[in-house]
This record gives structure tokens, C-alpha cells and sequence, in this order.
């Protein structure tokens, strides 16, 4: 009797990432088995914070900024894969990486200050959360707020179930959040030209410089950056340095998948504004203002897919920034607290804003403030780490371009960052 061949992966379930390295696997199904670790820091591209910067810049300047979209996520993909590709080479995520090149006191530094800008990042998020249900349900924001805390624990749940659950169920949220802004983008039925027309740089006075200099400054997110390199550390087993850089090329992909899917997702934004809000001489800076005016102007399934992008959006980033909290602690420090402990603590400071009556636009401005402040610590240890050698090994140090690329970079956020705070304290 012949014996009978046993295929080494189901044709109809995702293959394992070994049976794609020994070359058993063909097609596009090689991409499956590396997707996820991309979408989950691609959620900090599309939280509330870049919704607000977005419509803004799309009611005042119309496409004008679209090109800035463009220019801010061919960056975050060279920022988002040398975090990858540190967590690859080395085995480590960047906080770990840092400890062991730098003295104890430096890492409990940057820990302190990883905290406090992964608590700022999560304000925008939980606000925001909190703000897409009292938009879409009428609900009173402090009963919102405690309905967003239980949203968020039961995604966190997801992660006790394993890093792919939780990756497939933010994934699956990303897909959400596409799906709202496809049906809004629709119904406001851009001009075509005019958006091909924002393809192309250029500014229209002071102002508009000013507010690209926003979204450039925002384009690095710290709390990402950590966490995308813990999530690529173990997610693949590769021995020798030629399977290392195999593995990176496969998650170069996933990377440029998630940023084109957060980009899209920001541009459409930025396009909605400038149909519905530009075109009838509106400004409009307000998220709660954007909504009621999308009701007005484009009817109810136009305002209902905003709230329920904000929302989704809001939930799915504050769950990867307590992630990322736990990655900075056991990272820097070699400590651990309870996922939901860690929830609860970084609910404290959104909660005291609602329940008290702050006025959150001002609170989301300091956040971002605080946000600004930690951008250099992340992003210049990476890059080093990353044009090291000695850490990096021979096939996945940077090359020259990407480290002069990588360090080019860095300047210009940091620079940038340093004039918003400069305009925050100063100019306002």
C-alpha cells in the first residue's frame, strides 16, 4: 500500500511561521503568519488625538495638507520598522535593549518618563472613547467614561487569550474603523481633482505651515515604538542571522500593510472635512462640533460612522497603550503590575477631567505637550541601537542610508516637537 503524504499545513488554516521559513509554504499565503504585530501600533496613527488634528486641517485648508498625511507615514514606516527589526535581531524589546546599554539610574529615567507619556497619550484615547458614546448614545460623559473602562477591560481580556487573539480582535477593530470612514467618505462625495490637487506640496500661509508642523510632529508615537518591538521579540523563532532577516522582510510587509490601512484611514478624515466643512467656509477644530455638523450637513449614517469610528478607535489605542506601559516597565525597571491594575491606574487622570469638568480640549492640549516631551528619549536610543553592530549583528544593522535616513528623521521630529511645546508655552 502506498503511504499516503501528510501536508505539513492545512490549505485552508494560516500556516506556521516555520513551515514558511523551511520553504513549505507558497503564494500569498506566506504574508499570513507575520501579520498583526503592524496593525497594533498602527492604532496609535488613528487615535482621537489625529482625528481632531485631521478635521481641523481639513476645514481650514481643504486638501491643501493631504501630501503632509503622505510625507508623516512613509516616516512612522521607517520608525515602525527599525523598532520590528531591533526586537528581531536582538531577542529584546527597545526598553530592555536600553537597560542593558545604559546605567540604572538612566533607565529608571526613562522609565518615569516613558509612564508619564504612555498616561498623556492614554487621556486623548479615553476622552475620546468617552466622547465617541455620549456623541452616539447621548449618554452623560461620566456614565460614558465608566462604560469606556469596561470596554477596555474586555479588550484587554483578549490578551489572556494570547497575543494573537488580541492582535486579531485590534486588527479586526482597525477594519472597523475603515469600514466607518469608507461609508462617510461616500456619502460626502469629494471632488476628485481637487484631492489629486492635495497630492502635491504646498502651503497657503503661516498657519498652514504651523498645522503641518503638527501632524509631522505628531507622526512619532513613543508608546509605539516600544511595543512594536516587544511584539516582534518571540513572535518568530529564527536561530541564524539569514532566517532573522527572512522574518524582518515578512514583517516589512505586515508594516507597510498596517501604515498604508492607518494612512488611508487619516487622509479620508482629512478629505470628509474638507468636502463637507472647507467647501461651505466652516472651521471646525471640535470633535463633539464635528459630529453635530456631519448630522446637519450629511445626514445621520454620516454622523453615526464618525462616533463609531471615534469610539472603536479610541477603545482599541487606549488598550495598546496599557500594553505599552507594561512593556516600558519590565523593560527598563525588570518590574510588573497586573494588566487590569495598570488599567485602572491610567483611567485615574481621564476620569478626574470628566467627573470634575475640566475642559478636555485644554487637557488633550497638555497631553500632547507632555506627549512632545518624550519623542527624543524613544526615538534616538532606537536609532543608535539599530546602527549598532554589536547589537544588531551583521545582516540587520542599518545600512548607511537608513541610519542617515533614520537620524534625519529624528532631527526633524525632535526639532519639530521642541517648537510646538515652544509655541504652546510662549505663542498661546
Amino acid at each position: 500500500m502506498a503511504q499516503m503524504k501528510i501536508p505539513l499545513f492545512h490549505p485552508y488554516k494560516r500556516p506556521s511561521a516555520e513551515a514558511v521559513l523551511n520553504g513549505n509554504v507558497k503564494g500569498f499565503k506566506r504574508i499570513l503568519p507575520f501579520l498583526g504585530p503592524a496593525f497594533i501600533a498602527a492604532v496609535a496613527y488613528i487615535d482621537p488625538g489625529n482625528f481632531a488634528t485631521n478635521i481641523t486641517a481639513g476645514s481650514e485648508y481643504g486638501y491643501l495638507l493631504l501630501w503632509v498625511i503622505i510625507i508623516s507615514n512613509l516616516m512612522a514606516v521607517l520608525i515602525q520598522s527599525l523598532s520590528a527589526k531591533l526586537g528581531i535581531a536582538t531577542g529584546k524589546n527597545l526598553p530592555e535593549v536600553a537597560r542593558e546599554n545604559f546605567s540604572k539610574k538612566t533607565s529608571i529615567m526613562l522609565w518615569i518618563q516613558a509612564e508619564l507619556v504612555i498616561m498623556a497619550t492614554d487621556l486623548a484615547e479615553f476622552i475620546g472613547a468617552a466622547l465617541g458614546l455620549y456623541l452616539l448614545f447621548n449618554i452623560p460623559m461620566i456614565p460614558a467614561a465608566i462604560i469606556t473602562a469596561i470596554g477596555s477591560f474586555a479588550i484587554l481580556e483578549l490578551q489572556r487569550r494570547g497575543v494573537r487573539a488580541f492582535e486579531a480582535g485590534v486588527s479586526a477593530m482597525v477594519v472597523m474603523v475603515v469600514l466607518a470612514f469608507a461609508v462617510q467618505l461616500f456619502i460626502a462625495d469629494p471632488n476628485v481633482g481637487d484631492v489629486v490637487g492635495g497630492l502635491f506640496p504646498a502651503f497657503d500661509g503661516v498657519n498652514s505651515l504651523l498645522l503641518a508642523t503638527g501632524i509631522l510632529g505628531a507622526t512619532v508615537m513613543p508608546h509605539a515604538i516600544y511595543l512594536h518591538s516587544s511584539l516582534t521579540q518571540h513572535r518568530v523563532k529564527a536561530e541564524t542571522p539569514e532566517l532573522k532577516k527572512r522574518v524582518f522582510r515578512f514583517e516589512l510587509i505586515d508594516i507597510i500593510f498596517a501604515m498604508i490601512v492607518a494612512g488611508a484611514i487619516n487622509m479620508a478624515m482629512l478629505i470628509i472635512a474638507a468636502a463637507t466643512f472647507h467647501t461651505r467656509g466652516l472651521h471646525i477644530e471640535d470633535l463633539d462640533v464635528a459630529y453635530n455638523s456631519f448630522h446637519e450637513l450629511l445626514g445621520p449614517t454620516a454622523a453615526i460612522s464618525f462616533g463609531l469610528g471615534l469610539l472603536i478607535a479610541g477603545l482599541a489605542s487606549s488598550s495598546v497603550g496599557t500594553l505599552a506601559g507594561d512593556v516600558v516597565m519590565q523593560g527598563f525597571i525588570q518590574k510588573s503590575i497586573r494588566l487590569y491594575v495598570r488599567r485602572t491606574i491610567t483611567m485615574i487622570p481621564p476620569l478626574a477631567i470628566i467627573i470634575f469638568g475640566i475642559n478636555a480640549t485644554k487637557a488633550l492640549v497638555w497631553s500632547q505637550v507632555i506627549l512632545s516631551f518624550g519623542i527624543a528619549f524613544a526615538l534616538i536610543p532606537l536609532v543608535m541601537f539599530t546602527s549598532n553592530k554589536r547589537i544588531m549583528g551583521p545582516t540587520l544593522v542599518n545600512h548607511k542610508l537608513t541610519t542617515i535616513l533614520g537620524w534625519a528623521i529624528s532631527a526633524l521630529v525632535v526639532c519639530l516637537n521642541l517648537y510646538l511645546i515652544y509655541q504652546t508655552f510662549f505663542e498661546n
